[in-house]
């Protein structure tokens, strides 16, 4: 009797098997086109939003170091400075600077998340996705950038605390300088951040690179009679390149000497040449889609 019945049990386990095997190849994998691919960009977006809205403490600390610089330092450095800066409020000078560092350090910590994300596993299940890595670093790079902009909105918001004027031309070009910049940072901290693993790595790293380039800037400072080797630092900073058209942009709407305008002001200079404002955009935008290229050709290596 056993001898029997034990063939048609392996029968019946063999065809649950195979019917258990087509089951899973029947699994449907939705293939990849234009628009789901959209889909996934919007989705890593709305992520990133999300995730900083709810963290009401990041948006808090964002805005205490560019406060600190444009209140704190600003005011205190003032009687110093007042005699260099030819009667024009030393808070008024330094706020173009405050503008692009607000939208920098906001864009460059928001690429933090893709180490985050690494860390806690949840990475990985993004990228098993069926988009490309593309459309993921692509949605990383537009939700950083949004978060920059927020908060660079809300610097702008005070402007008139500073003696600067609320006039239409000021906010819409400065919107348009900080969403190139934030643009640009946010690509240059995803392609730092995908070869780092820890958030403790990122954090030092980040240090180390942020706040040289802040300095270097000019932000702090007019952009000429500089000893050479500073001057040739400031002239290969990127974020020296939104500094200045920022400064042009805000200067152009104070009523102050021209004697001021042309030691506070003296713009960006290569052999004598003052580079036009929309030529130092044209960088901006040029470096920020390199460094996205750089980043997803980086992220798509990544095992």
């Amino acid at each position: 009797m056993s001898t029997t019945k034990e063939p048609t049990r392996l029968t019946a386990g063999a065809d649950e098997a195979a019917s258990d095997l087509s089951t899973l190849v029947r699994v449907h994998v939705p293939r990849r086109t234009f628009a789901s691919e959209l889909r996934a960009i919007k989705i890593v977006w709305r992520r990133e939003l999300i995730r900083f809205i709810n963290d009401r403490m990041r948006i808090v600390t964002s805005l205490v170091q560019p406060f600190l610089f444009l209140f704190v330092l600003g005011g205190g450095l003032q009687q110093l400075a007042s005699a260099g800066t030819h009667g024009v409020d030393l808070k008024t000078f330094i706020y173009p600077g405050i503008l692009c560092m607000t939208v920098m350090f906001t864009a460059m910590f928001s690429a933090a998340s893709i180490v985050w994300d690494r860390e806690f596993g949840f990475l990985r299940e993004m990228m098993v996705a069926p988009v490309r890595r593309s459309s993921i670093v692509i949605g990383k790079c537009l939700g950083g950038a949004t978060v920059a902009v927020f908060q660079g909105v809300v610097v702008l918001a005070i402007a008139g605390l500073v003696h600067v004027p609320y006039d239409p031309g000021l906010i819409f070009g400065a919107l348009g300088l900080q969403l190139l910049l934030a643009f640009a940072i946010t690509a240059f901290g995803l392609s730092v951040a995908i070869r780092i693993k820890q958030m403790q790595s990122f954090m030092g790293v980040m240090q180390m690179i942020v706040m040289p380039m802040y300095f270097i800037s000019g932000a702090m400072f007019p952009a000429s009679g500089l000893p050479t080797w500073l001057t040739v630092l400031n002239r290969i900073d990127p974020l020296a390149y939104a500094v200045d058209p920022m400064r042009r942009l805000v200067f152009s709407k104070l009523n102050i000497s021209p004697l001021a305008r042309h030691v506070l002001d003296p713009g960006l200079s290569w052999w004598g040449w003052r580079m036009p404002v929309l030529l130092e955009a044209a960088v901006i935008l040029v470096l920020g889609l390199a460094l996205l290229g750089v980043a997803i050709w980086e992220f798509s290596s990544t095992e």
